[in-house]
């Protein structure tokens, strides 16, 4: 949509028809297609930085490609930090037990946000058209579109752990407890369970080429190319557990 900004990690079809007719009247038109996919969201690198969260709040930082790092001013807390993303010129970690904290001065101090329950494990967290969306413990969805200053609760549909969330194509897929898979094509308003075919823990997922892919427990990894509506069980050489897994 040429009106709109391009949304990060989507493909774009682009269709151009000529119109031209020779001396004699004959048409000689033509029509062309091709397809783009835009860059990943860039949820770790934060104006050339990169951030790693983890145990006792701890916010790392790094301004040289990760060769060396340094810790971020963090929040008055010693809690976990499970994830964290960047969009909006905002990054924003989660964390256990449901902390939500953000910086909007690349990582150099962090504030906690005080409109989210402290009470649900929160454990994975991205960004895409301009909303931010968190998911965690029994199945509690957040989300804002106010760069995280405020949170409002989406419901996911079901009361399982979600354990890790990514953007591609204009949707948001999750992943958690018992092959659970939940999907949204309206910036995490609704969502649609969608069946893995499986009852393994799902842990992590991420996009890219058209496609969705997520890993768990067993050496489980499922597959979807269109837009995590279907899933196929893929053909581990492992049976040991899958927590993590990226596009690049």
């Amino acid at each position: 949509d040429p009106v709109n900004n391009l949304a990060y990690n989507t493909t774009y079809k682009i269709k151009v028809t000529t119109g031209a007719k020779s001396a004699l009247g004959n048409d000689l038109s033509r029509e062309y297609e091709s397809s783009f996919t835009t860059s990943h969201s860039p949820s770790s690198s934060v104006s050339g930085l990169f951030m790693a969260v983890g145990s006792g709040g701890k916010i790392l930082r790094s301004t040289d490609n990760g060769s060396s790092w340094g810790i971020a001013t963090s929040c008055q807390f010693s809690n976990n930090l499970a994830d964290v993303t960047f969009g909006n010129d905002t990054s924003l970690a989660v964390g256990i037990p449901g902390y939500i904290v953000r910086s909007t001065n690349s990582g150099s101090s962090w504030d906690n946000v005080t409109s989210v329950s402290q009470y649900i494990y929160r454990y994975g967290i991205t960004f895409g058209n301009n909303t931010f969306v968190a998911v965690g413990q029994s199945g509690n969805i957040l989300r804002s579109t106010n760069s995280g200053s405020s949170w409002n609760d989406s419901n996911s549909g079901i009361s399982q752990y979600l354990y890790g969330i990514t953007f591609g194509n204009n949707t948001f897929v999750a992943v958690g407890e018992s092959g659970n898979i939940v999907r949204s094509t309206n910036s995490g308003s609704s969502w649609n369970d969608s069946n893995s075919g499986i009852s393994q823990q799902l842990y992590g997922i991420t996009f890219g080429n058209n496609t969705f892919v997520a890993v768990g427990t067993d050496g489980k990894i499922v597959r979807s190319t269109d837009n995590g509506t279907s899933w196929d069980n893929s053909t581990s050489p492992t049976g040991n557990g899958l927590y993590g897994v990226t596009f690049g």
